[in-house]
């Protein structure tokens, strides 16, 4: 009664156009009903008192029992949302734990291995014959390759704890830049490379530039056996996204092995031909889809390779 008492003084002191109130009811039946109730005074006397007010009442309990169904599901939405981030934020830190827990775990042993080795070498070459040194060889090589390995493995679990500072990035200059970081004078002497006026992106610097350097440097690796290497760097615009491509004549691959080609260990080339871990485009694709773009990848074997990621323009 309190809500139509002030919803009506509203109307009469001209505050609200239009009286209008919702209220809940008690019908003859026993029934509880919602009410709308839609009224405006349409004739005064001459002391300016009311007379007359027209209206219609409106049963609108379907609309208000929807509307509390669906007060109770956000209700139970935020609940359940508040429940899964607690859960993924105790699952991240187990993994991170276990991240950490491996790295300790594991640089240990590795150490012991690649030192007692090369005291083997050192130290007892007089009593180990070419093969015996051949097998010492190979155990510090792989050695230094599960270290590595550690090491992509732990910076490819850490992405997705960073967050992102963006900014306008003049990616010309970066890519430039990081060309001379990846290439020695003398490799350079050999490739022709070609980096046209590629459009500016906004992303988070520190990220962006590891993406260009696992792209820079596979384009590089895997155009090295080519008589005349070649690498291009360009950009294409659509209304939404700017999409960064990087071209090499290199070894390239068969597009049927293409999906693998962003995942976490998955090599299509073995050490033998290319060293590599297999993770430098799952960070790129990690960082890539984190600022909202997509990756991609064309290839033909013995053709060379074309891939590519996007950035959105706002």
């Amino acid at each position: 009664m309190e809500a139509t008492q002030q919803a009506l003084q509203d109307h009469l002191s001209g505050k609200n156009p239009i009286f209008i109130v919702e209220q809940r009811l008690l019908t003859k039946s026993g029934e509880w009903k919602w009410i709308l109730t839609r009224g405006k005074v349409v004739s005064y006397n001459k002391a300016g008192t009311p007379l007359r007010i027209i209206g219609t009442h409106t049963d609108i309990s379907e609309r208000k029992y929807d509307e509390e169904e669906i007060r109770k599901l956000n209700e139970s939405l935020e609940q359940k949302v508040i429940d899964r981030t607690a859960q993924l934020e105790a699952t991240n830190k187990e993994l991170e734990a276990f991240s950490y827990s491996i790295s300790h775990d594991l640089r240990a042993p590795l150490r012991g291995i690649g030192g007692f080795t090369q005291i083997l070498l050192e130290e007892y070459q007089d009593k180990l014959d070419d093969e015996g040194k051949r097998y010492c060889t190979i155990i510090r090589e792989n050695a230094k390759k599960m270290s590595h390995l550690i090491d992509d493995l732990l910076a490819f679990s850490r992405l997705s704890r960073f967050e992102l500072q963006k900014s306008k990035v003049d990616m010309k200059n970066m890519v430039n830049s990081i060309y001379h970081e990846v290439t020695t004078p003398d490799q350079r002497k050999h490739i022709v490379f070609k980096l046209d006026e590629i459009q500016e992106g906004y992303g988070d610097p520190n990220m962006l530039r590891q993406v260009w350097t696992n792209l820079l440097s596979n384009a590089v690796k895997f155009s090295s056996k080519v008589e005349q290497p070649e690498i291009k760097v360009y950009c294409e615009q659509t209304e939404q996204k700017t999409v960064y491509l990087v071209k090499d004549n290199g070894t390239g691959f068969d597009m049927q092995y293409a999906n693998k080609l962003f995942g976490v260990f998955q090599r299509l080339h073995s050490d033998a031909e290319f060293e590599g871990t297999g993770v430098g485009l799952a960070i790129v694709q990690r960082i890539i889809l984190r600022h909202g773009g997509e990756v991609g990848a064309e290839g033909e074997t013995g053709k060379g390779a074309t891939f590519k990621f996007s950035l959105p323009k706002t």
